[in-house]
């Protein structure tokens, strides 16, 4: 009995801790992606749609210092042709220099430059937003749309989810809390630090028109922008995952060979 006891505490104390974490952020909405799965892939044209999403939207004022434009074209990701990709990049500025005269100048960029930064330093993008825009490089690996170890270890973290739901997820404030409102912020209970963010809507429907015709309201739109964003995250998720499979089936003929050694070798042997 009494270890019976101490087991009902150890799990009273385990799940009780869950569900007060649960009580916590709201956790993201619960949307399906193709990528999921061990056997998941990106889809080509939702990444083209997210990018476009991501440059007429997103990058007026977040960096994404980990990318170049040529990753646009490796395979795995949106699948822009070369001939794209410079195109692409010579829409953007980008700082270079100096030259000859010592002085910094600005050129188009080019296939191996970085995604250039809307803004000059960190204090230039806190003024002009009330908080720094985060950079998005990682930003589906640096957030949580599900909470417990349990609810993370069966369905990951849910980052792509966290990104679709803080755009898809501005509100009106509750009574009791709208009285509470600071000056410059928006209610968005999926939003990680406090509800409260500086970040206004930024999508609205038919924002962006795709070039495929698909359809662009803001559910649309943010599920594109967060797959994009998910493969900016893991570029290599695809190849990641067809060696997983590959060494599972290396496995799986070893461990039948080691078994048939094994009973060649003991076949002789009196029991």
């Amino acid at each position: 009995m009494k270890k019976f006891a101490t087991f009902l505490i150890a799990a009273t104390a385990l799940f009780g801790g869950v569900a007060m974490a649960e009580e916590g952020p709201t956790p993201a909405k619960g949307i399906s992606f193709s990528f999921e799965g061990p056997f998941g892939t990106f889809d080509r044209a939702q990444l083209q749609r997210g990018y476009k999403v991501y440059k007429e939207v997103c990058a007026n004022c977040h960096s994404m210092k980990l990318l170049s434009f040529r990753n646009l074209a490796d395979k795995g990701g949106p699948s822009f042709t070369e001939a794209q990709v410079k195109s692409l990049a010579a829409t953007f500025k980008v700082q270079d220099g100096p030259n000859t005269k010592g002085e910094m100048f600005e050129r188009a960029g080019l296939p191996s430059d970085r995604f250039p930064s809307p803004y000059p330093n960190a204090e230039a993008a806190t003024a002009a937003n009330g908080a720094m825009p985060p950079d998005l490089s990682l930003i589906t690996k640096a957030r949580e749309g599900w909470h417990g170890t349990f609810n993370q270890l069966w369905n990951g973290i849910g980052g792509p989810q966290y990104v679709y739901s803080v755009l898809t997820g501005y509100e009106t404030p509750p009574a009791d809390i709208a009285k509470e409102k600071p000056e410059g912020k928006y209610y968005n209970p999926y939003f990680q630090a406090g509800h409260w963010i500086s970040m206004p809507p930024p999508l609205s429907d038919g924002q962006v028109t795709f070039d495929d015709g698909a359809p662009n309201k803001v559910d649309d739109m943010a599920k594109d922008v967060a797959a994009f964003l998910a493969w900016t995250a893991e570029p290599k998720m695809e190849e990641r995952k067809q060696t997983g499979f590959e060494v599972l089936i290396y496995l799986a003929i070893l461990a039948g060979l080691m078994y048939f050694v094994k009973k060649k070798v003991w076949a002789g042997v009196a029991h």
